[in-house]
């Protein structure tokens, strides 16, 4: 026979973030599903601000495709863009972005480390 702790979940209710918030968090997360984008957001973790030809070329991905994935995480404030002249250049939106990808990949280093 199962109980319910109603204090408990009462807590933990209360807790949670609204259905927006969620919603918002699974579209990032979804963002961060993608092998396509993940290389694209780890090339700027690395490279710093850098343009769509770079990125491409240190991805193995097409300009296209890179400029699809770009576009995707601008829309979603995962990047941002400066333009000069005819050329645009981008970089991570913000230290949590730098934050999130950091601790992804530590905790997939730590898996590793517990096998």
């Amino acid at each position: 026979m199962r109980v319910v702790d109603a204090e408990k979940v009462a807590v933990v209710s209360a807790a949670l973030p609204d259905g927006d918030t969620i919603g918002e968090l699974a579209q990032v997360f979804g963002l961060l599903s993608d092998p396509g984008r993940l290389r694209v957001i780890t090339a700027l973790l690395e490279g710093g601000e850098m343009c769509v030809c770079d990125i491409a070329a240190a991805c193995g991905n097409s300009e296209s495709a890179v400029s699809h994935a770009l576009r995707l995480l601008r829309a979603n404030r995962v990047v941002r863009v400066r333009r000069a002249g005819r050329m645009a250049y981008y970089r991570l939106d913000d230290s949590h972005v730098r934050m999130l990808l950091d601790l992804a990949l530590a905790h997939i280093g730590h898996g590793e480390d517990a096998e």
